[in-house]
C-alpha cells in the first residue's frame, strides 16, 4: 500500500453532496466566516499554544515563539508506529522550525497569527513582513511562503525528535492499561545524509520495535516521513536548510507513507531526494487550494446569532467542522483522542494509583495519546454523524472503508471461535480489526460482549444511502456489512421458550455487563431491519428479504416498564435479569431515541413521545460528558431549552491549558477531545432540522432568540437553505423544489 497513492486517490473523491443552490449566491460566506477566524496578537511558548491546519490527511500544530521562530508538528492519518495499538500508536512525522534572519517579528514588535477558515491557511505577520502557511487541499504538500519588507535569510530545520536509539521503559504507578505510558517508546527516525539542497527523513517501523520484539504484522516495514525543499536553499548537514538574503522565500514539504524493505529504500522510493524538483507552488496551486475550501464551506453552513452565546456556538461549530476537514479525508478515520492535533506536555497527570494514592506525573511527547491508537466506536462515531447533514460525504469514506474491512477480516475469527456464519466489529479494535475470544468466558468487561457498533454503523450507512442514493455504495458496502452483522445476531444467540431471539449474554453498551435482552441491541435490530425493508427492489435479493423477515419475526419487544410511576423505556428486560450493577456513566435505554430512532417527535412519524421524554427525565446518568448522548437525545425529543444549554456547553468547552479555543477539554478522553465537538455539531443540526424517510422537520428544538442562516443536507439528494428569525423560517429554498412538499415546520408555521 503506497501512502502517496492512497492520498491522491482520496483527494480525488468529489463530495456527493455539493448540490448547487441559487440561494447560496445570496450568502457571502467569506464575510460570515470571518468572525469565526482565530487571531492572536501574542506569540506562544510551546505546542500548547498552537492552532490547527490541514488538508484532510496531513495535520499541523502551528505556533510561534517570542524570538520570531515559527514551529509546527506534522501529523498524518496513517503515521502508524511499530506499536499501533498503544498510546504512541499514531505518531507525528516530525517537528519543523522556521526562522528568518532578521526576524519578521519579535516579542517586542507587532505580531499577528491568524487562522483564515475560508481560505484554509495561516498567515503570521510582523513589522518586517509575513509568513503564509497552507497544506495543499489537492496534494500531499505543505507550503510556506515568506515575504519580507527588507532582505532576510530563511532557515528551516528539523527540531530534534525521536533521536533516542535505545528506548528505555518509563515506570508508572498507573494501573489503567489505556492511560499508562507505554514501556515501548517510539524508536528513532532515520535522516538521509549527503543531500545538497533538501532534507529527507522517515520513521521506519521495520520488523522489530526497537527493543528486539517483532513489530505487529500490519505495520511491518511501514514508513512515514517527509522531504523539505526550499527554492534556492542549501542543506547544512541532515537537519537544516538555509537561504541567501532575499525578500521572498518558498519552502515545500512533501509528505508520504508506505512500505519498503529498509529505511534508506523508503527514502529513495517515496521522496526521491536526489532527483526531486521543486514542486509547483505558485498562484495556480494556491487558487486551486482555496477553491477547494470555498466549495467545502458552500456545501453547508450554520451561522447563529441573536445572543452572545449564539456567536460563540457559531464559531465552535465552524472550527470543529474545520478540524474535521483537516483530518477527515485520509487513509484512516479521525482519532477521537486528539485527532492529528495532540501536543507534548512537560508534565501530565496519570491520576492516582489505586493502591498507594500517589499521583503519577510524567512528561509525554506529541506522539502520546491516552486511550491508545485503537478505535473506540462509541467515541469515533461522534465526529461522523454530523457529516450527513453537513454534506461531507467524502469524509465518511475512511470510516466506512475501515469498518467494512474489519467486519470482513473478523468473519474468519467468528467462524473459528463460534462455528457459525456472520461477523461483527468490536467496540474497541485496531484499524485492521480484531475480536475478543469469549468462548467459555463467564466474567464481564466493558467491551467484551458489546455488539452494538455493527447496528449503529448499519444505521449510519442506511442514512448515507438515503442521502446520496448511491446504489454502488449500497451494493458494495452497505449490504455486505449489514448482512454479515445480522447473520451474526441470528446465529450467535439462542431462542427463548417462545422461539424469540434471546440476546444473552450481551452488554447494554458499557453500562450493564452480560445481561439478557439489552435495549440497545433490541432497538438496533428493530430499527435496522425496518429500514432495510424500505430499500428499492433492485438492490435486494429474495434471499435477503426472506432472511430479514425471518429475523424480524423473532425479535424480542422493546423493554418498557414503570419507573417512579411513569412508563419508561428500560435498559434491559427486567424479567430476565436480577439486580445488575452499573459500570459507567451511560443511559442505554435512550438508544431507542438515538441512534436508533424508534421514539421521537410525532411529526416524523414517531410514537410515544411522552414515554421517551419521561425516560430522559428519569435517566440515571446526567452530566456534561465529552461523549455523553444527552445533547442529541434532548434535541430529538424537542426539549429546546435543554438542547440550547448543552450545545452551548459542547461548542465552547475549551481546554484551558491550550490557546486554541476549539481544542476541547479532554473530559473522559484526551485533549483535544473530538467527541464533544462532534456532538455539538450534530446537536445544533438536529435542533434546526430532523429527517426520517422522506419527512423533513424544521425547528424541532430551535430557540426563539437564536436567528440563523443555514444550508443543510437531507435524504434524496436534497439541500435545504434558508434563514430563521424570531423563531420563524422567513426564507427557504429547497433543491430539488419538489421536496418542499415533504417539509414541515415544527409548531405549525406555513412554509415561506
Amino acid at each position: 500500500m503506497v501512502g502517496v497513492m492512497i492520498y491522491a486517490r482520496i483527494l480525488l473523491l468529489v463530495s456527493l453532496g455539493s448540490f448547487s443552490l441559487n440561494a447560496s449566491a445570496l450568502v457571502d460566506l467569506s464575510a460570515l466566516l470571518k468572525p469565526c477566524d482565530v487571531v492572536w496578537d501574542i506569540p506562544g511558548v510551546s505546542s500548547a499554544d498552537s492552532m490547527p491546519l490541514g488538508n484532510g490527511d496531513i495535520g499541523l500544530n502551528v505556533w510561534t515563539e517570542a524570538n520570531g521562530d515559527v514551529l509546527f508538528y506534522i501529523g498524518k492519518t496513517d503515521a502508524w508506529t511499530e506499536n499501533p495499538a498503544k498510546t504512541t500508536g499514531l505518531a507525528k512525522l516530525g517537528k519543523v522550525r522556521v526562522a528568518t534572519i532578521p526576524a519578521l517579528f519579535t516579542g517586542e514588535s507587532h505580531f499577528e497569527q491568524a487562522l483564515h477558515l475560508y481560505d484554509g491557511e495561516i498567515i503570521i505577520k510582523g513589522e518586517n513582513g509575513e509568513l503564509r502557511l497552507w497544506v495543499d487541499a489537492n496534494a500531499p504538500l505543505i507550503h510556506l511562503n515568506v515575504h519580507s519588507t527588507t532582505p532576510c535569510a530563511l532557515k528551516v530545520s528539523l527540531d530534534p525528535y525521536r533521536v533516542n536509539q535505545s528506548p528505555k521503559p518509563i515506570e508508572t504507578n498507573s494501573t489503567d492499561l489505556f492511560r499508562s505510558v507505554d514501556s515501548d517508546e517510539v524508536k528513532a527516525d532515520y535522516h538521509a545524509d549527503s543531500l545538497n539542497d533538501c532534507l529527507a527523513w522517515c520513521h521506519f517501523d521495520g520488523t522489530t520495535n526497537g527493543r528486539g520484539r517483532a513489530t505487529i504484522p500490519e505495520v511491518v516495514n511501514w514508513g512515514f516521513g517527509g522531504l523539505i525543499q526550499g527554492r534556492e536553499m542549501k542543506a547544512d548537514g541532515t537537519g537544516t536548510l538555509t537561504s541567501a538574503l532575499g525578500t521572498t522565500h518558498e519552502v515545500a514539504i512533501t509528505v508520504a507513507s508506505g512500505k519498503a524493505e529498509t529505511d534508506k529504500q523508503w527514502i529513495n522510493e517515496f521522496l526521491h531526494p536526489n532527483t526531486a524538483t521543486f514542486p509547483e507552488t505558485g498562484e495556480k496551486q494556491l487558487a486551486a487550494h482555496r477553491d477547494w475550501w470555498h466549495s467545502f464551506w458552500d456545501r453547508s453552513y450554520l451561522f447563529v446569532e441573536g445572543t452572545p452565546e449564539a456567536k460563540k456556538v457559531t464559531q465552535g461549530y465552524a472550527l470543529q467542522r474545520f478540524k474535521t476537514a483537516c483530518a477527515g479525508r485520509g487513509a484512516w478515520p479521525i482519532k477521537f483522542n486528539g485527532s492529528l492535533f495532540v501536543v507534548d506536555w512537560p508534565s501530565l497527570s496519570f491520576g492516582k494509583d489505586k493502591k498507594t494514592g500517589i499521583e503519577t506525573i510524567r512528561p509525554v511527547t506529541a506522539d502520546y495519546r491516552a486511550w491508545g491508537g485503537q478505535y473506540w466506536f462509541q467515541n469515533t462515531r461522534a465526529m461522523y454523524w454530523p457529516r450527513l447533514k453537513a454534506g461531507d460525504y467524502d469524509i465518511l469514506q475512511p470510516l466506512f472503508r475501515m469498518y467494512l474491512g474489519e467486519i470482513r477480516n473478523n468473519e474468519a475469527t467468528v467462524k473459528k471461535l463460534y462455528n457459525h456464519e456472520g461477523s461483527y466489529v468490536a467496540e474497541t479494535s485496531p484499524f485492521w480489526g480484531a475480536l475478543p475470544n469469549l468462548v467459555g468466558k463467564t466474567n464481564g468487561a466493558y467491551t467484551d460482549y458489546y455488539f452494538t457498533p455493527v447496528l449503529e454503523l448499519s444505521t449510519m450507512m442506511l442514512d448515507y444511502y438515503d442521502h446520496t442514493q448511491d446504489k454502488k455504495f449500497a451494493k458494495e458496502t452497505l449490504l455486505p456489512f449489514v448482512n454479515l452483522g445480522l447473520t451474526f445476531f441470528t446465529n450467535h444467540f439462542p431462542r427463548d421458550k417462545e422461539g424469540k431471539l434471546l440476546l444473552s449474554p450481551d452488554n447494554a453498551i458499557e453500562m450493564y455487563w452480560m445481561v439478557s435482552n439489552p435495549l440497545p441491541d433490541i432497538a438496533g435490530l428493530h430499527y435496522v431491519v425496518s429500514r432495510l425493508k424500505q430499500l428499492p427492489e433492485d438492490l435486494v435479493t429474495p434471499e435477503m428479504k426472506n432472511s430479514w423477515a425471518a429475523l424480524q419475526s423473532i425479535l424480542p419487544p422493546i423493554p418498557v416498564g414503570d419507573k417512579q410511576g411513569k412508563k419508561t423505556i428500560l435498559p434491559y428486560d427486567p424479567t430476565l435479569n436480577g439486580e445488575v450493577r452499573s459500570r459507567n456513566f451511560e443511559n442505554p435505554e435512550l438508544y431507542a431515541v438515538y441512534p436508533f430512532r424508534l421514539y421521537g417527535l410525532p411529526e416524523l412519524g414517531k410514537a410515544d413521545l411522552q414515554v421517551a421524554r419521561d425516560t430522559y427525565a428519569l435517566r440515571s446518568q446526567k452530566g456534561l460528558h465529552c461523549w455523553g448522548q444527552d445533547p442529541m437525545d434532548c434535541a430529538y425529543l424537542g426539549l429546546t431549552d435543554e438542547a440550547k444549554k448543552l450545545v452551548t456547553h459542547d461548542l465552547t468547552n475549551q481546554d484551558k491549558r491550550q490557546k486554541f479555543i476549539a481544542f476541547w477539554d479532554k473530559g473522559h478522553d484526551y485533549a483535544p477531545d473530538e467527541d464533544i465537538g462532534g456532538n455539538g455539531e450534530q446537536t445544533l443540526q438536529l435542533m434546526l432540522m430532523q429527517t426520517e424517510g422522506r419527512k423533513i422537520l424544521l425547528l424541532p428544538a430551535w430557540p426563539s432568540d437564536w436567528n440563523c442562516t443555514f444550508k443543510l443536507h437531507a435524504p434524496l439528494q436534497t439541500t435545504v437553505c434558508g434563514h430563521v428569525s424570531g423563531g420563524k423560517v422567513d426564507r427557504l429554498t429547497v433543491d430539488p423544489d419538489s421536496r418542499r412538499a415533504d417539509i414541515t415546520i415544527y409548531g405549525g408555521q406555513h412554509l415561506p
